[in-house]
């Protein structure tokens, strides 16, 4: 399977950026399959998340979508809650029920939100995006995912902006909590690098990214990506729990 990651990589990184995320919970799951060691796997998620959003963020910036004054609460609160969330020890069996429970949930909004008709948009007070941006880093610290995912769907369903503009949210907001994480991983001595198997999978994602991002940016209509990315994110999550919990493979 090793010598066909990159490609499985790049398909997950076009679709998973389309919508504005990086990805980090699909790594995570495969890459449990091939290494053996947790921080590897923490690590290596953490960097190809900051590559994917990455060129997303620098599109979304180019095309004008971006907006720090309605972005900041989210991102600044968000970032001491990540960086303290990657510094939290457990074992890679509660890791990854952890994560597998929280995938499911986000899959179920991602799905909600898929069907859900746009209606106009709402507002969301400072100290409401503050403490939403600070518990979802908190999570995303915990897991090594940049934290979009959960973001995302839960903006969409309070109806906070149009769909673009989330989506470019999801991408700075990851990419600012992923480093936020990669941080607290190399305080904590947790920050576990090979990398003859991260660089061929970083030109990978890069690639996929960049293709994702860009079909967002020229405003494509993307329901139907969404709602099978919201597919992927369910059974990625699924299949954490029968796996880590009772070792069925599916």
């Amino acid at each position: 399977m090793e010598i066909y990651l990159p490609l499985i990589f790049l398909c997950i990184a076009f679709f998973y950026s389309a919508i504005g995320f990086g990805g980090g919970s699909s790594y995570l799951a495969l890459l449990s399959l091939l290494i053996t060691d947790f921080n590897e796997i923490r690590s290596t998620a953490l960097i190809l998340n900051v590559v994917v959003v990455g060129i997303g963020t620098l599109l979304f910036i180019r095309h004008r979508v971006f907006d720090w004054k309605e972005f900041w609460p989210f991102i600044v609160f968000s970032i001491p809650a990540a960086f303290l969330g990657a510094q939290v020890s457990f074992s890679q069996k509660i890791f990854f029920l952890i994560l597998g429970a929280l995938l499911i949930l986000a899959a179920l909004f991602m799905l909600l939100q898929s069907l859900q008709e746009q209606k106009e948009e709402g507002e969301l007070p400072k100290f409401k995006r503050a403490g939403l941006g600070s518990s979802i880093g908190f999570l995303s610290g915990l897991v090594g995912i940049g934290g979009g995912i959960f973001l995302s769907p839960s903006l969409n369903l309070l109806r906070w902006k149009n769909a673009r503009t989330i989506a470019s949210l999801a991408s700075v907001f990851i990419l600012f909590n992923s480093l936020a994480g990669i941080s607290g991983l190399w305080i904590s001595g947790n920050l576990n690098l090979l990398f003859d198997r991260l660089l061929p999978l970083i030109f990978a994602v890069g690639i996929g990214g960049f293709l994702g991002s860009y079909l967002t940016n020229k405003k494509i209509k993307l329901k139907w990506i969404r709602r099978l990315t919201a597919v992927l994110v369910a059974y990625v999550g699924l299949r954490l729990i029968l796996l880590h919990a009772f070792g069925l493979h599916i």
